[in-house]
This record gives C-alpha cells, structure tokens and sequence, in this order.
C-alpha cells in the first residue's frame, strides 16, 4: 500500500515511535495515500502531482516503488538525484511521450512515493533497484536516464545489468571510480561536497534538514543552480518531499555508504567492480557552473565507456541541467536515445 505522504516538520526520534512492520522504517506511517485539502478545500500538495501522466506502485527487488509514466514506445527510464524525486523529470516525461517513447520516472528507495526500507542504501542494491523496476515494467531493456546520485546508480546499473541498458544518459554525475579519486585527491571536490562530510554525522543532519520547512533544502537549490534559478514551485515541492518522515533520513543514507565504505572491504570491492567497461552507448551532461560535482571531476568518464561516448557540457548551467536549461536538455536527450533505439 502507498505510504501516508504528509509532510512533517520534525522527524520523530527512534524511541517514539512503534515498529511498523517489515517494509519500513521508523516514522513511515504505512496506509492509504488520502487526497489532501488545505485551507478552503483547495488541494494541498502531494507526492503525486496531478498531470497528463499516471502514478501507480509495483515490486521490485525486495521493496515497493512509486512510478509517473506517460506515453508508448520505448521506455526510457528516468532517476532522480538529491534532494529531488520523480517531480524533477516534469519536462522530460511529457517531451518524451510525445517523441514516441514510453516515458518513467522513478522515486528510488526511501524517497518520494517509495518503500523506506531499513537498509538497502549502498549503490549495488540500489542499481538493482533500477533494473528490477525495468524488469517490472515487463521491459527486456530501458534507455537509462539518471542525475547526480541517480547518475552515480546509472553508471553501476550499467556495470551490474549491461544486458538490460539500451543506452545511458548521466547528468551531473562522475563515473564512481573517478568520484572516489576526487574525494580522496582533490581539495576543491571536497570542500564542493562538504555537505555530504556533514551527513556523515548521527542523527543532527536529519533535524537540520526538515527544520524551519526544509530551509536548508531551499538554500541548497539556490546556492547549486546557475542564472536559470529553479522556480517557487518546484522548491516548495522539494522542501516538501524531504519533510515526508524517514525521507531525510533514508535519502542520505548513500553518502553515508560513499564515505564511510572507502577504506573498508565492500568499498574497496565496489571500486574495483567498477573498472569493468561500460558497453552501453553514454551520453554524458555536465553543467560548467556545477558548484557541487566539478566540471574537471565530471571530465574523463569516457575511459570507462567501450562504446560510442559524447561529453556535453553546458555553458551558465549549474547542479541541475534538466531543469535549469530544459528545453536544451531535452533537445540534447532526444538526440542521444533517437541515434540508439536499435
């Protein structure tokens, strides 16, 4: 069943709260999505925007996901970064759908309309989350789309399930081998990612993300983005989804895994398994005023690509290329799954 998605303003601590079952995790409220009405009867907002597309749930590895899918045709996959969910993909799943292309995108786990499962967060299980929803959508393949942490997964995903990705678009996103190097090597990639150094702390980043109406969420998408700021809208809606309980937590949980795995054995795995060629054709998008994933740290994923490869970089374009410059994107995107639907 859907998870109950209103946003609160502080999440429970650990001791408050019962068990709730296998599924989730402390302060998700499992139950039926109820329509939501502000003051005045006017619809307040949701998880599950209204609009051409639809929003169903299905299974896949171990756990329920929440998809919006609009159109026929090829599908073509979409994943968030953080600290979005599916809303992010607005612009690609309508230009996409009228392009021919069965249209998706996806709340990964722990974020948006999906299950909070009480682990599951390094990239390998969350890669498999994403071709265990291609599988699910009753598709043999996906053109895989992915942004920033979702861009990181569609690099794994490529790596793990080849057979299953038909081509490959990151956004804002290293190859994982080359992000480990930077933040190990580069002082200005670290200091570019010290808010993922604060989710490393127990308990306080999440207090500090939801506080004051997810503030901090709404500084953060000011300070990434280039000119081309990101409507009101869409940061409300932001500010919002992270307030859903457990989201700030389980959205986090991945760079806690990144950091903290480095010096340990699965990491060090993990590194390793990623020296292995990507065979999926790979467009890769990279805002040049990126303040949080540097245009220089970005550069070089071609190394891991033994297929046809294209660096796009944007000029005056910051964290979030797709909504910042959607209509180039789109442009862009339409173009690199149209040269690859065979």
């Amino acid at each position: 069943m859907p998870l109950d998605q209103t946003p609160v303003t502080a999440q429970p601590s650990a001791d408050s709260v019962p068990d709730v079952g296998p599924g989730t995790v402390p302060g998700t409220v499992p139950g039926p999505a109820a329509e939501r009405h502000g003051e005045g009867g006017t619809e307040a907002w949701s998880i599950r925007q209204s609009g051409p597309w639809r929003h169903r749930d299905l299974a896949a590895n171990g756990a329920r996901f929440h998809i919006t899918e609009l159109g026929s045709g090829p599908l073509v996959l979409l994943v968030h970064g953080w600290p979005e969910y599916w809303w992010a993909w607005r612009h690609q799943l309508t230009a996409l759908a009228a392009a021919g292309y069965r249209a998706v995108a996806l709340d990964l786990r722990g974020i948006g309309g999906s299950d909070r499962t009480p682990r599951g967060y390094d990239p390998g299980n969350l890669a498999l989350d994403i071709t265990g929803v291609i599988r699910s959508l009753g598709e043999r393949r996906a053109h895989l789309v992915g942004h920033a942490s979702g861009g990181t997964l569609a690099w794994v995903a490529a790596v793990m399930r080849p057979s299953v990705i038909q081509s490959l678009t990151v956004v804002s996103a290293a190859h994982p081998r080359d992000l480990r190097r930077a933040l190990l090597t580069d002082r200005k990639q670290m200091a570019a990612f010290d808010h993922v150094l604060g989710f490393q702390r127990p308990w306080i980043p999440e207090r500090r993300l939801v506080a004051d109406d997810a503030a901090l969420v709404g500084r953060y998408l000011d300070e990434w983005t280039g000119p081309n700021k990101l409507d009101e809208a869409a940061v409300h809606a932001y500010r919002q989804a992270i307030q859903i309980p457990s989201t700030a937590h389980c959205s986090i949980e991945p760079y806690r895994w990144l950091l903290r795995s480095m010096a340990r054995p699965d990491g060090i795995q993990f590194a390793r398994r990623m020296k292995k060629p990507i065979t999926a054709p790979t467009l890769h998008v990279q805002g040049a005023s990126d303040p949080v994933l540097l245009a220089h740290t970005a550069l070089g994923g071609g190394e891991y690509v033994a297929a046809p490869y294209r660096w796009r970089l944007m000029p005056g374009v910051g964290h979030f290329p797709h909504e910042e410059a959607p209509e180039e994107f789109t442009a862009e995107l339409l173009d690199w799954v149209g040269r690859h639907k065979e």
